[in-house]
């Protein structure tokens, strides 16, 4: 029976904007013995489409992927919008639908490298012995806590793929520079704020992927006053605070919507509970784009090219 590559031992939840919201942390299978890729895969298998977006970055030889339920982030495979143009381009199929699994399906694609994701929605740990069974080599990783370059590397230690992990990371980083010296940041601190996400509110911690990208694009991010503390009803990459506190949790200047568009921007400018904001008051509110919910090698540079627009 081959080995099952465990990345990272974390749970959180998170696969589409609502889910990630709204999903508790759940238990995850006892820790699989860690080993490396035998060989190079030349049909690798992903069933995590939050992890599908990595392995076309890195030009992985990725034959398959899940799908999951269609909705305004994705198009109507089931595919992420912001990877779904380039997996087409690829000749990548669906695996399987809205995120149901399917053994005979995985097993029909006869993959020599599974990628599995830990937690979220898109997991399949729950079907590890069947896939031990089938005798598939598995590697397990982890996007609740941690970035899509950390993911990225360990991805490429399992298969073999480590240039061409780190390749994607060094574009994605000069897409960025090139962007920030196009940019004139405002004088003042920005928020990101999930707003009426799932029915949840959240302002992005400084240690978030959204947070660190604004950073590198030279922007001072505010995260939650140390006096909201108290208030905070779970943290993930972002804190999540009630509607009546939002206005106080929003300190910065300037508001960027995290999984935002245009129509959320309208909502926010004209909630009555958030009038006084300096963001509402000089109309500062800017929209992320739906695909920010999660950041990956495209989502991120959707998301640079959205701040771009609004400081071009």
């Amino acid at each position: 029976m081959k080995k099952i590559v465990v990345a990272v031992l974390a749970i959180v939840a998170v696969a589409s904007v609502a889910l990630w919201l709204a999903r508790q942390p759940a238990e995850l299978a006892d820790e699989a013995p860690t080993a490396s890729a035998q060989a190079s895969p030349k049909r690798i298998v992903s069933t995590s489409p939050s992890v599908t977006g990595i392995l076309l970055a890195m030009d992985a030889p990725l034959v398959a992927s899940a799908a999951t339920t269609p909705s305004r982030i994705s198009d109507a495979k089931g595919f992420f919008t912001q990877w779904a143009e380039v997996a087409d381009q690829r000749g990548v199929q669906v695996l399987y639908k809205n995120l149901v699994f399917d053994l005979e399906a995985v097993v029909g694609q006869a993959p020599d490298l599974l990628v599995v994701s830990a937690t979220g929605a898109d997991s399949v740990l729950p079907h590890q012995a069947e896939l031990q069974a089938q005798g598939i080599d598995t590697v397990v990783v982890n996007y609740a806590n941690h970035s899509w370059q950390e993911l990225a590397r360990q991805l490429g230690q399992a298969s073999g793929l480590q240039a061409q992990a780190e390749a994607a990371i060094e574009r994605f980083d000069a897409y960025a520079a090139q962007a920030a010296a196009r940019i004139t940041p405002p004088a003042g601190a920005v928020s990101v704020v999930g707003y009426n996400l799932g029915g949840s509110y959240s302002v992005a911690r400084l240690d978030s992927p959204h947070a660190q990208l604004l950073a590198a694009l030279g922007f001072a991010v505010a995260g939650l006053p140390q006096g909201l503390q108290g208030q905070v009803k779970r943290s993930s990459d972002v804190d999540f605070i009630s509607r009546e506190n939002l206005s106080a949790a929003i300190t910065g200047d300037t508001v960027f919507l995290l999984g935002g568009s245009d129509a959320d921007v309208q909502a926010f400018l004209a909630d009555p509970v958030l009038a006084n904001l300096p963001a509402v008051v000089h109309k500062r509110v800017y929209a992320l784009g739906p695909s920010s919910f999660r950041i990956d090698y495209y989502s991120g540079r959707e998301m640079i090219d959205a701040v771009a627009r609004a400081y071009r």
